[in-house]
């Protein structure tokens, strides 16, 4: 082998995504750094243990067991590791669910003259109930490395096509295999009120009322189905047996259904709604909590906030004029996670629509400018997510016995000036991605050095 074929063997190694320090089983030490634990007071100054990819101790004087990687913390701060609550991560963009619901929209647009045109709920149209993301996960799935490089260590992930989707699943976002990233392979129903010819052929449902129509049908379908299942189980010599439903059988193993409540009249809508589902729920938007916030709080029901914040769109007709309440809207959505901070309602956040991870931290930065405790803000990003999903005994925090999921951050995470140094995975050390090079003409000072992705590898690995 010559050196030009080693030297480059060598570079391909350093920009593999998985930057480890030591193997999950060896402990590490990460000392004298600020712990903000999100589930008590910050630690001005602590050490946080890792060991079996689980936190063994956090406190202001832990000591390094033999053989411990010591990682100097003097200006870091440790976060649990940051939770997007409503994403996509790790899915293939068009994930595999069965008929035209479950294809990409082009995919769907050439199968439609195939498709038999649905004449009612019976037809099941835009209904993948059965299909779990958690046997969708990819952990090639690039987006996983410029997640963690925000500092995010865990997505509660859906797919999203059709009105009932299918079942999300809480993934951390390391790990060599898809079933090694799977935390919880059923965390909820994905549901979207989705109307207009995307369904089942042009048909049934068409609009707004058909398609809540159809999804309170299909819950009550499901109810049917089990209530059947279980007098044949009784007296099998009865009757016949009822037919297989895979539908039903998706809505009957949901252990919550998320339903889409941005503005206020949707909030209420929905609150209204899920009283006739029987199943836990959560609303997701939220744009307009901050009219609302008096309807959830009596609901009691969990919001997962949606912080791509409504803006005047690039294309819109200059000489049209937005309505008073369009530009409230505008002006006070990031309020809202204020507003369900204040009243008490557990919350969440999502990037959902947004470019890139970053953009989340970024757009929760507007809300802490409206208000919002940065206490608070870390919680939706941590612990809230966790506690939605009941993944709290496992994840969200800096606690002993806890997955060692954190984020090492140079500064505060809400600074401009704030730079991931390092997030870790179930114990396993991740480094941020490389930088994109900067532009040929460009201004100097954007992107790395040729050699830097493999100086970094020897740090993180030596």
């Amino acid at each position: 082998m010559s050196l030009r074929s080693l030297a480059l063997g060598v570079l391909a190694l350093a920009q593999l995504p998985l930057l480890t320090a030591q193997s999950p089983g060896s402990p590490v030490l990460i000392k004298d750094a600020r712990i903000v634990t999100a589930a008590g007071p910050v630690i001005d100054k602590g050490s946080v243990l890792i060991r079996n990819g689980l936190i063994a101790d956090v406190g202001p004087s832990v000591q390094a067991p033999a053989g411990a990687w010591v990682i100097e913390g003097a200006g870091l701060t440790v976060y649990p590791g940051l939770i997007d609550a409503l994403s996509s991560w790790g899915l293939p963009s068009a994930a595999p669910t069965a008929g035209p619901a479950g294809a990409s929209a082009g995919a769907r647009a050439q199968a439609q003259p195939a498709q038999p045109r649905s004449r009612g709920p019976e037809d099941r149209p835009q209904t993948s109930s059965w299909v779990r993301a958690a046997d969708l996960v990819q952990a090639s799935d690039r987006r996983l490395d410029t997640a963690r490089s925000a500092g995010f260590t865990t997505a509660v992930t859906f797919p999203k096509d059709g009105i009932v989707a299918g079942h999300g699943a809480a993934i951390n976002l390391g790990g060599a295999t898809s079933g090694a990233m799977v935390l919880d392979a059923s965390t909820g129903l994905y549901v979207a009120m989705r109307s207009g010819r995307g369904g089942g052929g042009g048909g049934f449902p068409s609009s707004l009322m058909g398609v809540m129509a159809y999804v309170r049908q299909l819950w009550m379908d499901a109810q049917w189905y089990k209530s059947a299942l279980e007098t044949y189980e009784k007296n099998p010599q009865a009757g016949p047996r009822p037919a297989y439903d895979r539908a039903a059988e998706g809505v009957l193993a949901a252990r919550r259904v998320l339903l889409p409540a941005s503005s206020r009249v949707e909030i209420a809508r929905m609150i209204t709604f899920s009283a006739a589902l029987k199943t836990p729920v959560v609303l997701y938007g939220g744009h307009e909590a901050f009219r609302s916030v008096d309807l959830i709080k009596a609901a009691n029901l969990p919001v997962i906030v949606n912080v791509k914040w409504p803006t005047k769109e690039r294309d819109a007709d200059p000489e049209f004029k937005d309505t008073y309440r369009t530009l409230e809207t505008r002006d006070k959505a990031p309020s809202s996670p204020v507003e369900l901070a204040k009243a008490g309602v557990p919350f969440a956040f999502t990037s959902d629509g947004l470019d890139s991870p970053a953009d989340l931290v970024k757009a929760v930065k507007k809300s802490i400018d409206a208000g919002l405790k940065k206490e608070d803000a870390i919680a939706a990003l941590t612990i809230n997510a966790a506690r939605i999903y009941s993944l709290d005994r496992r994840i969200g925090s800096i606690e002993t016995g806890k997955i060692a999921n954190l984020a090492v951050v140079k500064g505060d995470l809400f600074d401009a000036s704030s730079k991931v140094e390092m997030v870790f995975i179930d114990g396993v050390k991740y480094a941020p991605a490389p930088e994109a090079p900067a532009p040929a003409g460009g201004a100097p000072g954007g992107g790395r050095r040729p050699g830097d992705a493999a100086e970094n590898n020897d740090e993180v690995n030596r």
